[in-house]
This record gives C-alpha cells, structure tokens and sequence, in this order.
C-alpha cells in the first residue's frame, strides 16, 4: 500500500475540519436578537439579513470558475478572506470602532459572508472529487459535508466557554476569524493526492469513519440536552467537541503506521536475499522482476477501474438533464423551507419564552448533522 494513501486519508480529515467550521451562516439564530436590539432593526429588516446569507450562495458560481483558473489553496484562502470582511466589518460596527453604516451595507455585508461558504465548499467538493475513486467519490462527499450541519454546534460550544453575555460581538468575532485559522491550517493537508488503495483497505478507511461519525454525532446530541448539559461545563462540553474533531486522525495515522511496517518488511526480505548465491540471486531478482511488474499492471488496471469515466458536463447540457431540475426543485421546496425555519429560531423560542437559544441551536445543528449523514451511510451498505 502507497504511503500517500495516508495522506489522502489526511487529506480528507482537513477536509472535515473545513465543513465543520464553513457553516457559519447556521449560527445566525443564536445572535439575531442581540444584532437587532444592537443595530436597532425592525423584525422584518432581520429577516433580510437572514436572507441575504442564503442569497450569497446565488453567486456560488463564481468560486466553481476560479477553481478551473486558479490554485485551489488560493481559491481558499478568497474565500476565508471574504468571510473576513463580511462578518469583520460587522463586528466592527457593532463594537463601535468604525463609524455606523446603513442598514443596506450590512445587508451587502452579509450577502459576501454568505457567499465565502460557497468558495470554500468548492475546494472541499473538488478535492474529494479528485482524491478518490468513482466507487467511494460519492461517500466521501456526502460524510465530509454532514460536518457543515455540526457548525452550529461547534461555534456555540465555543461562544459559551468563553464569552458572557455579548454572544452577538463573539459569534462574529469567530465568524470572521475561525474559518481563516482553520484554512491556514489545513491549506497544506487539502491537495490533490495521487494514491492507489486497495478495497479492503478503503472499506475499512470508511467503516472506521462512519463509526467516528455516529459517535460524534451521539455526543453532540447528548451534550446538547438541557438535561445533560446541566451537568457539565461548557468548557468540558467544548474539550469535548475538539476531542471527536481530532478522532477521524486516527485513519490516516493507522494507514501511515501500516505502511511503515509493510515497508520494514520488505526490507528484511531483501535483506534475505545476500545470503543466496549469486546464481539464486540473480534467478530470485528475475521472478521478483516479473512479480513487480505483473503487480504494477495489476494495480494500474485496478485503478482504471477504480477511476471509471469522467463526464464533463456543460451548463447546456446541464440544463437539459431531469437530476439538475430535481436537485434544484427538492433544494428550493424542501431544504430553502427548512433554512427559513433556522434563521428565525431565536426569534421563535423567544416568543415561546424560551431563554436558552444558544442550546437549542445546538440541538437543532446536532441532528441536522445526523439527517446529512444517514443518506451517505445508507449509500454505502447498500451499494
């Protein structure tokens, strides 16, 4: 097995990371009541800004083209740069430390925070897309974007360990920043790797995610309730969060480790071979010789048809497929509803006089986090 099999494994874990944190816009209901008593806006007004998040994601093409242009590092770094104006220059304001702007420039704001989710979603997609094969491409993306539902929860774990009672000023504090620490951080890890796994080793590669997974999703959910979250700090809960983040590691480092060790033996057996004469040798170098290269065709015809064929396909083309009108039908009548639903969260559970918005938030991201998984979990059992 390759040693770059590793990093493609880690390659996936960056991934990870950046679909945990990209989700930032999924935050907006635990801070919308305090933006709107900040910069004193009417209800109507907050619901705009809740929109204009979303419709940043219109513009999400222009990220899909600098990808064909431009390094994909650089096309993340755009993207974490315009999270950091948007969100940056809203906590600016509200901290008082740039003069006030009209309601208009929030919104404008806003619409480029919401559209830096797209820039980094797309070198997710394509460095998932690139790193594995046509049979596991599609269990790949699926596992790496359920962690964007897991945002909310992350961000609010975080908010609650170590702000007070100005959550607005925090949650776009970390808006602003946490994504560009994050990109800095996995920038290296996130890049096209050339490796060739064996089935069995990427079976168990995923089966150990999946497991990964469900437990973090189950700790997130358990953490979330009111019940348990009583009983432990929020710092303990945010140590917590980390720890499960750190746990999909474990792949890569199994695989680094198995290849190492494959690689020792392979070097006692050819230390074995000095003590042949050198007629042997040279009739063991032979059939060796053959084995290698009879396994180098072997692997080359494996990853043939592991690869399969890439169709490119055009936005004509594209229009005139009946799976890109379901996607956009289901995605408008089915997930836009249950965005508008989130966005107005806070201002739902106020009106119930409900006072712990932040955990409902993060309940509410927990099991969205396992309704993006199921579909990618039962993808792969059942194929």
């Amino acid at each position: 097995m390759p040693s770059s099999t590793a990093f493609q494994w880690l390659s996936l874990v960056g991934i990870i990371w950046l679909q945990s944190i990209n989700g930032t816009n999924t935050n907006f209901p635990a801070y919308s009541s305090q933006l709107k008593q900040l910069l004193s806006m009417s209800q109507f007004q907050l619901n705009n800004l809740a929109f204009a998040s979303d419709a940043g994601k219109l513009f999400g093409f222009f990220s899909g083209m600098a990808a064909f242009h431009l390094p994909l590092w650089l096309v993340l770094m755009i993207g974490s740069t315009l999270g950091l104006i948007g969100y940056g220059v809203q906590y600016l304001l509200i901290t008082n430390q740039i003069s006030s702007l009209s309601y208009w420039h929030v919104f404008l704001l806003t619409v480029l925070a919401g559209n830096s989710i797209c820039w980094i979603n797309t070198v997710c997609y394509v460095i998932t897309i690139r790193n594995f094969s046509s049979d596991h491409r599609q269990v790949a993306v699926g596992l790496t974007t359920s962690y964007q539902g897991l945002s909310a929860k992350i961000f609010t774990s975080i908010v609650d360990a170590v702000s007070g009672q100005n959550k607005a000023k925090t949650f776009l504090f970390l808006n602003s920043f946490l994504p560009l620490i994050v990109s800095l951080i996995a920038a290296p890890v996130v890049r096209e790797i050339e490796a060739v796994t064996r089935p069995k080793h990427m079976s168990v590669g995923f089966v150990v995610m999946f497991v990964i997974t469900i437990a973090t999703g189950i700790y997130a959910v358990m953490s979330s309730l009111q019940f348990v979250s009583n009983k432990i700090s929020p710092l303990s809960n945010l140590v917590g969060v980390l720890v499960f983040l750190l746990f999909p590691l474990l792949v890569p480092l199994s695989m680094k480790i198995n290849a190492l060790v494959g690689s020792w033996h392979k070097n006692r057996e050819k230390q074995r071979v000095y003590h042949f004469t050198s007629e042997e040798s040279h009739d063991d170098e032979g059939r060796i010789e053959n084995e290698v290269k009879e396994g180098e065709d072997s692997r080359e015809v494996n990853q043939e048809v592991g690869i399969g064929i890439r169709e490119e396909v055009g936005v004509k083309l594209m229009l005139r497929r009946i799976d890109f009108w379901l996607y956009f039908f289901v995605y408008l009548f089915g997930a836009t509803l249950g965005l508008v639903f989130l966005n107005n969260l806070g201002q739902i559970a106020e009106s119930r006089g409900y006072s712990r918005t932040s955990s409902l938030v993060s309940l509410s991201s927990s099991f969205g986090f396992f309704g993006r998984l199921m579909p990618s979990i039962g993808d792969y059992f059942y194929r």
